[in-house]
């Protein structure tokens, strides 16, 4: 029992650089089309589009939710957060990159807005409870929004500061999520994207608060 517990406070700390696994230079090899409409997910939004990247607990469950949001063009799995360069998925595991699991989404400005996306994303998972999902634990799975501007950033700290009212209201805690600056994005393995449109029965943890975000409702 000690070392189960050990391990879990282990994962459940994000390493220094200096502790951090060194990872490698050579990026993991993806195809770069999205499995389920054939778009290209490795590319940069052009003028009439925008991106933010978002972790939500397991990305299975969460690029489902944000690939099937009107507006969202194309989604991808990766790692980001973190120190370990072009990390493995057994390494982002191990606690020891200092990555979450994250989900890139690309998404049509003339749809959806960015809080229309932040909409999605408070709704559908519990902000409060630090490393972890439910029941997966680790730091890997902890709450956070990388925004690509000033501006993104300061509308994500917006949607946060409306969004705690409303779980303080209905009896929730603090929320924990993280929103920084995007440094770096790393694409998951292959098998990792769109994983539950390649296995339909395969694991979703996403699980909400049940709480309504009043902000940023899609259009």
């Amino acid at each position: 029992m000690l070392n189960k517990i050990e391990d879990i406070l282990r994962k459940s700390a994000i390493p220094t650089d200096k502790d951090a696994l060194p990872g490698r230079s050579t990026p993991l090899k993806v195809s770069g089309i999205h499995a389920v409409n054939n778009e290209p997910f490795d590319r940069q939004p052009n003028n009439k589009e925008s991106e933010v990247i978002l972790g939500m607990g397991c990305f299975w469950g969460a690029e489902r939710k944000l690939w099937n949001t009107k507006g969202v063009l194309v989604t991808s799995v990766g790692y980001a957060g973190g120190y370990t360069k072009n990390p493995t998925y057994e390494e982002v595991c191990s606690g020891q990159t200092g990555h979450s699991e994250v989900v890139q989404v690309i998404f049509d400005t003339s749809i959806i807005a960015l809080e229309g996306v932040l909409n999605v994303f408070w709704e559908n998972h519990d902000p409060t409870q630090g490393m972890r999902q439910g029941n997966d634990i680790g730091s890997q799975y902890r709450s956070v929004i990388y925004a690509k501007n000033e501006q993104d950033f300061a509308i994500a700290q917006a949607s946060q500061a409306a969004y705690q009212k409303e779980l303080l209201a209905a009896g929730h805690g603090m929320i924990t999520t993280e929103i920084e600056p995007l440094d770096t994005y790393y694409f998951a393995e292959e098998y990792h994207q769109q994983y539950l449109h390649k296995n339909p029965n395969g694991y979703c943890g996403l699980n909400g608060t049940g709480v309504s975000c009043p902000i940023g409702l899609p259009s």
